[in-house]
């Protein structure tokens, strides 16, 4: 798993500046998968690919909500940055899937992400459902 001294090491402090406008193909806008993704740059192709697995599979119409990438903050009870603050991960279907809550998400759509490079904060001793994060930089 990927740790926030690893993304030091790798991009440096966070910053904006350092963030990729990713336009999404049009063939992957569909539901609510959004146009353009501020991202890092090695997060668009395992996104792409996770987002293809969800149309191919047929698990797009589980993608109820984009809840975003990038932001720079702290991890939720933390003194280090959020891996979103280097826009390596996202998360889905927050409203579902609450952060220390029981996930919601079937097997099928994370294995999609996970398939596509990406680790689930839902297997986390204290789950965070709605999270995937880049499994290697």
């Amino acid at each position: 798993m990927v740790t926030p001294d690893q993304c030091i090491k790798k991009y440096g402090k966070p910053d904006a500046n350092e963030l990729y406008l990713w336009s999404v193909p049009a063939e992957l806008n569909v539901g609510v998968i959004p146009k353009r993704i501020y991202c890092n740059m090695d997060t668009v192709a395992p996104l792409e690919k996770a987002f293809s697995n969800l149309i191919e599979r047929g698990y797009i119409d589980e993608l109820k909500t984009w809840d975003g990438c990038f932001n720079i903050r702290q991890m939720r009870g933390g003194a280090t940055y959020s891996l979103h603050s280097w826009g390596i991960a996202v998360d889905v279907n927050a409203r579902e899937n609450g952060f220390g809550q029981p996930p919601k998400l079937t097997p099928g759509f994370v294995q999609c992400f996970t398939d596509a490079g990406f680790d689930w904060g839902g297997k986390w001793k204290k789950p965070d459902g709605m999270h995937f994060q880049l499994s290697a930089i």
